[in-house]
Parts: C-alpha cells; structure tokens; sequence
C-alpha cells in the first residue's frame, strides 16, 4: 500500500492507531520528526495492518459503518434500502451480537439467550451488504482510509456508531488499576455481554445480605434500565427466597423515568427488598471494604453491580472527533445532519453523537434509519429535513409472568434555548402481562427487521 498518510490523518490515527501507520513512515516528510525510540515501534508493526482489508471490489460507492451495535446494524440495513447502489460495510471487533435492550429480562429468565443472540453473517446476507470481523485503529480523513487490525478499508463515506465507554473517574475511581478492579468484580453491565452473563450469576448465587445497584448521572444508555433491573433482581431474590436488600443508590434527584411507575411498583412488590435512595453523590469505591464512599455516607454492601457514568466510546476521542469542552466526548457533529462539522463523508450516530436523545435501543433504530436517509440524500445531491428519532422502552417490573410497562416519547428543537427536548410523551405507567408480551413482539421485530429481512424488498 504506496498510498501516502498526511500529517493530518497521521495524527488522527493516534494512540493504538499508530499501529496502522508504520509502514507509511518513508512516505512522510515529516518522519524524522518521530523519536528514534517510536520510529522503531511503528517499525515493528504487522504489514498487514497496510494491506487492504480482505473485501470484495466495491461496486458502488462505499460507505463504511463501524460499530455493529443496534445503531450501525440499522444504518447498514437501511443504507441498502434508501440508495441500492451503495456498497455497504458494517464493521465490528465482535463476532456475535447480542442485544443489551431485554437483556435485564434475560437475567430474571424470561427470555432465553438464543432470544437475544444473533449472527451478523445472517444480517449482512440478508440486507446486501457485507460483515468484516475487526477492530479499527486508526483514520486518515484526507485520503478516506479507515485503519483496522485486517487492513485498510477505503470509504467514500463512514459512519462512526462505536457505542459508550465507562468513565469510573466520575465516581472517584482514578486508577487505571481501581477501574480495572472495579469493572472486573462489579461490572455495570451495559457494554459487553460477559458483564452480564457475571451479573446473572450473581443474582442467581447470592447468598444474602446487601446487593448494591447504582444509577449513573448524566445522560446514560437507557434511563429506565438501572430501576428494571432493581425489579428483576429483587424479584429474582424474593423468587429463591433469601434474605436480601437491594440498596438502588440513584446520582440523580429523583427516578430519572417513569417515576410513579417504579415508586410505585418498588412499594407494591419489593417494600422489604427494595430500599430507593436518591441524590447519592459517589465520591469513591473502597474495595477493601466493600464500601460505596459518598461525601456524606458509607454504604457497606455484600455484593454490588456498579454502573458509573458513561461517555462516548474513546474511538471517539483518540480519532479527534470529539467535543473536547463537553464531559461526556461526544462527536463533533452537526445536530441535524450528523456529519462532522466540516466533513460531509464522516458521520456519527448512537451513544457518541452529543444530542440529549435516550441512549436506548429503539432510539438508536429510528435515528440510524434516519441518518442513513441523509446519507442517501447526500449522495443524490439531495437534502431531507430533520426528523426526531422515536424512543419506545418497555420496563418488566414483575416475573412469572412477565409484566411491563412502557413509554413512548420523540424530541423537538427549542430553537430559544437551542437544545432538544421531550415531545409527545406517552406513558403507560401502569405494568401487565400485555405490556410484557408487546415488549417481547417488540424485540423480535426488530430482530427480525435487522438480520433476517430479505434484500430483495422493494
């Protein structure tokens, strides 16, 4: 690959980017400005990273979609849909999906794991466009190279849905060591699967005493999720018959939503299981002591599942698309179109682009499906005007069977505070065993909107 890295893209690529960049170093001006100790690392690195990735020819122009979550599946999807002559690539570092929306279900065992588990091999067959298994590290946006651990895909656009990352430091866990430890034995359970399968195991072994859940500040992947989870694991605890406490230690003021909902069923079913505690400022984790530090409180706990707060995938940052002035690193883009500010061809979408929308799976659907009309748009010379994503969350309060409820919401821009706000807002805010089954047809249409819908569709 003779193709040169500019100065630019050559800093973008960053971090564990700069594995892709060795090769490239006799075509650079500028490479006698590296450190002997650094020239030498790059040139160390795998050839292959300089290669192009194992794809066929595009045969249209590509667009790139990394990320093979429930955003960038249906970007993919819908990428096919609204322009055919797009060759599509959706990219991820893992092998299997499987869906974090109805995973608190899966934990109480109302769901089985075949019912969220699904092959990204099926869905690229299905919708047209092909899956490539791998990590990205780094991005030359001058030249339109997309660097991964099988060699470099070129796109004529790419759109970025990396997901979140936990930011421990949030709580007063600095240390990479602290995080690590943290993340390990009491993982927050919203990014990798593994998480939960160990958080299930807890519940389901846990031999009493005090379960300490915690519900992030800001903006975080699915607000109701953190208070479902207390209902499906008290009601997992009342199920085995143990004596247990779940201390749900809320960062916010109050039930971020569905407030009368929860409250209400914490009281009716969980009253001796249950204890709320709201405006918990965490300040530190002892691990020495299992103790939850506040400025005011320790809270001892026996076992705990800690979710901090989370920001934007740090692919985000270490590519230089993030708003460096904002807590959380989300992307840089332009909150209509999506696209980077100054760059048509890169766009972000999911839980790093920086609109106040709900980090949540139908969230994530209806905006990709959006975006991705955008895309096609552009390609056409087009333009479409702004539409609001749709969030739709059902919440399981109670097992056996399964009862939900639910809320369905869309966003507006208030163009005098310039923000973005709830709109139409319709809650059912009171659980039943329909509210259970519409949150399982809900799930299994999506599935199968996304990984076994035929290509072939007008």
């Amino acid at each position: 690959m003779a193709d040169k890295i500019t100065r630019r893209g050559f800093i973008q690529l960053g971090g564990a980017g700069l594995l892709g960049a060795g090769a490239g170093l006799s075509s650079r001006s500028d490479a006698g400005d590296l450190p002997d100790s650094e020239r030498k690392a790059l040139a160390a690195m795998p050839s292959n990273y300089l290669r192009s990735a194992p794809l066929p020819k595009a045969r249209g122009p590509r667009v790139v979609v990394l990320g093979g979550g429930w955003s960038g599946l249906s970007l993919a999807r819908y990428l096919k849909r609204f322009h055919p002559a797009f060759d599509v690539v959706l990219i991820d570092r893992k092998s299997l999906f499987i869906s974090c929306p109805l995973s608190n279900l899966w934990l109480a065992d109302q769901v089985d794991l075949e019912f969220l588990s699904h092959s990204y091999l099926d869905a690229a067959n299905s919708n047209g466009y092909h899956f490539l298994h791998a990590s990205a590290v780094g991005l030359d946006r001058d030249s339109r190279k997309l660097y991964t651990d099988q060699g470099i895909v070129d796109y004529h656009y790419l759109v970025l849905a990396p997901g979140i990352d936990y930011d421990y430091g949030r709580i007063g866990v600095d240390s990479p060591e602290q995080q690590f430890e943290v993340q390990t034995r009491y993982p927050g359970g919203f990014i990798d699967f593994s998480e939960h399968l160990r958080i299930k195991r807890k519940l389901h072994e846990f031999a009493g005493g005090t379960f300490v859940l915690t519900v992030p500040a800001g903006n975080y992947r699915c607000m109701a999720a953190p208070y479902e989870r207390a209902c499906m694991a008290a009601a997992i605890f009342k199920k085995r018959d143990i004596k247990a406490k779940i201390l749900l230690l809320d960062m916010n003021p109050e039930i971020r939503i569905k407030k009368d909902g929860f409250r209400k069923a914490f009281s009716t079913f969980y009253a001796d299981i249950i204890e709320y505690v709201p405006s918990t400022e965490i300040s530190g984790i002892d691990l020495e002591k299992k103790e939850i530090v506040t400025d005011f409180d320790h809270y001892p706990f026996d076992d705990a599942v800690i979710y901090p707060p989370v920001r934007a995938a740090r692919l985000i940052e270490q590519l230089g698309l993030a708003r460096q002035e904002s807590e959380q690193k989300e992307a840089d883009i332009d909150e209509f179109k999506y696209h980077l500010k100054g760059d048509e061809h890169v766009y972000v979408a999911g839980d790093s682009r920086p609109q106040p929308f709900s980090k949540s799976g139908n969230t994530a659907y209806t905006e990709a499906r959006y975006v991705a009309e955008v895309i096609a748009a552009h390609a056409q010379g087009k333009e479409i005007p702004w539409r609001s994503p749709q969030t739709m969350c059902f919440s399981g309060v109670r097992i056996d069977p399964l009862e939900a409820m639910s809320i369905i919401a869309f966003y507006r821009y208030d163009k005098k505070e310039k923000t973005f706000a709830f709109d139409r807002v319709h809650k059912i805010e009171q659980w039943s065993a329909r509210g259970g089954q519409a949150a399982l047809a809900w799930g299994e249409g999506i599935y199968r909107d996304l990984f076994y819908t035929s290509s072939s569709e007008s």
